[in-house]
């Protein structure tokens, strides 16, 4: 990896068509324009069907899940993601909603951000409080990585040996730790 540079992990999911292209469609396009002299891509997940929550609520999202070399900070590199997001008519009315295309960052060379207290507080927030509060800043890691099978599974597809830098757990660990019915439901396009 060249200095100055930072692994990132980025989970993507969408479950609307953008214009007159289906989700898995848009998530390619996406993919390609993360690209640019700052944003490497080094791997690329299947993609993956997962059913909506709640079941009946909406179309299946796909999911996966890319490893980046990146050049930028990690609020330089989510500015980057909301710019890609907004190329594929994203929309952000609803917290959890159905959506054209959600590209999260994850894990940011394993930083945990803006500090440990903030990232617990995050971490530990109820459900009830988690749908209705957003954060105003970067939080990383992904204080839910560990609770979704939609983001393990495509992320454990790419690197499984992942390291959590928080709860010391590997992808693959943390996805073995999820019910198995979940993790059934996240299955290859």
């Amino acid at each position: 990896m060249a200095a100055n540079r930072k692994m990132a992990l980025i989970a993507l999911g969408g479950n609307l068509p953008a214009g007159t292209d289906a989700p898995q469609v848009t998530l390619a396009k996406a993919i390609g324009a993360l690209q640019t002299d700052e944003v490497a891509l080094r791997s690329v997940s299947r993609f993956f069907q997962t059913p909506c929550f709640p079941a009946g609520a909406g179309p299946d999202y796909v999911n996966a899940a890319v490893a980046v070399e990146t050049a930028l900070s990690a609020e330089d590199l989510l500015a980057r993601l909301h710019a890609v997001e907004a190329q594929f008519a994203r929309v952000r009315e609803q917290r959890w909603g159905m959506r054209t295309l959600d590209l999260d960052l994850v894990d940011y060379d394993g930083a945990v951000l803006p500090d440990a207290a903030a990232y617990a507080r995050w971490q530990g927030l109820p459900l009830e409080k988690q749908m209705q509060d957003a954060p105003g800043r970067l939080i990383l890691p992904h204080p839910r990585i560990q609770d979704r099978a939609f983001v393990l599974v495509p992320l454990a597809d790419i690197a499984p040996r992942w390291r959590h830098p928080v709860l010391q757990k590997t992808a693959a660990e943390m996805l073995a730790e999820l019910q198995p019915r979940d993790v059934a439901e996240v299955t290859p396009l």
